[in-house]
């Protein structure tokens, strides 16, 4: 009796385990293009029920489904970043209105007074249908979008996750992006160094005119190039100044107490990029560019990386346990949203 009982627990402790390790929450598996990889509500009353149950704010999004080439557009690009559908669905009741279909569908169309047959449109609505931010239609960007749900976490007091902000910086800071390449005497070092300094979004270890550099992405509306530089030097980390870029060496230099700058020259990646990401099961996360830098960091001074990702990304790594080893894939340097999907298929299979 006895080894019977015993056998038993082994089972369900071994379920136990199964089920904690297992992802909670999964890609719809028949949404036509136009909506995405959102899991949407199609059920307004249902939507504004659980918005009330729930304290969450609904995205409200009319789309045409089957639709035309801005609508496929936006339901392969915005609703698809996998950043942009985990917020949706964590911290808002989506809900999508079919702006071409009779009905019930038609019905809250005229309620909120918006078109048919028309582009996408997006509202974000309190539990009782009413607007708590700005229409968006005509831009519908990522960064649009993103931008929406900030706006709306912060209008119904729900904290901005760390990960959606730094998303939002590499978003931004694409816009004044600019590269410089930093020769140091260790770019491992470097690139867990150089990503501290405020307004770095990327980095990449590699060599240049013979030495060890640093490629590194900053947004150049959030810090200097020579204060890039002079906070670099202060780690040891900017022995020479490589520029991509037309500048004045000259005042460059000057700027920098008389650091060499140069002209970059070709730039040959080292096989071991963001070498403290790559030496961990972390590498095999799909992350944005300037997570990557964070993580790196991180991981190189025996630091938590996890508040630098979404839960996702978290339940993703507590996952790997369970997906298919001889198709994981290191991911660092890696298109994010590809990698993203591409493992999470894999752990379902």
């Amino acid at each position: 009796m006895f080894q019977k009982n015993y056998f038993l627990l082994l089972i369900c402790l071994a379920y136990a385990f199964t089920c904690s390790a297992q992802l909670n929450f999964q890609s719809p598996v028949d949404n036509p293009t136009e909506l995405g990889q959102v899991n949407w509500l199609r059920s307004y009353e249902e939507a504004l029920s659980q918005s009330k149950a729930k304290k969450l704010p609904v995205f409200l999004l009319f789309q045409e489904v089957p639709g035309c080439a801005n609508c496929t557009r936006f339901g392969n690009g915005a609703i698809s970043d996998p950043f942009i559908v985990e917020a949706i669905e964590s911290h808002f009741i989506p809900l999508a209105i079919f702006n071409n279909k009779k009905g019930d569908d038609a019905k809250v169309l005229e309620l909120y007074k918006e078109p048919s047959w028309n582009n996408p449109v997006v509202r974000i609505v309190d539990e009782t249908g009413k607007n708590i931010t700005k229409r968006l239609a005509a831009n519908l960007s990522t960064q649009a979008v993103l931008d929406q749900i900030i706006s709306a976490l912060e209008i119904s007091k729900q904290e901005i996750p760390a990960y959606l902000s730094l998303y939002s910086k590499e978003l931004k800071g694409k816009e004044n992006s600019k590269e410089v390449n930093l020769a140091m005497y260790c770019f491992w070092t470097g690139e867990k160094e150089i990503a501290k300094i405020p307004g770095v979004l990327s980095t990449e270890a590699g060599f240049m005119d013979g030495k060890e550099v640093v490629k590194i992405n900053y947004d150049d509306s959030e810090i200097a190039l020579k204060d890039l530089v002079l906070n670099a030097g202060q780690v040891k980390c900017a022995d020479a100044v490589y520029l991509e870029e037309d500048y004045d060496i000259a005042k460059l230099r000057k700027e920098t107490d008389g650091k060499p700058v140069k002209k970059s020259s070709n730039f040959r990646a080292d096989k071991e990029v963001k070498y403290y990401l790559s030496k961990s099961q972390y590498k095999y996360v799909p992350m944005i560019g300037i997570q990557q830098a964070k993580v790196n960091t991180a991981l190189g001074e025996n630091k938590n990386p996890e508040p630098y990702l979404s839960p996702r990304q978290i339940a993703l790594y507590k996952s790997l346990s369970h997906a298919k080893k001889e198709n994981l894939r290191n991911c660092v340097n890696s298109n994010f949203e590809t990698q993203w999907y591409a493992l999470i298929n894999n752990i379902k299979a």
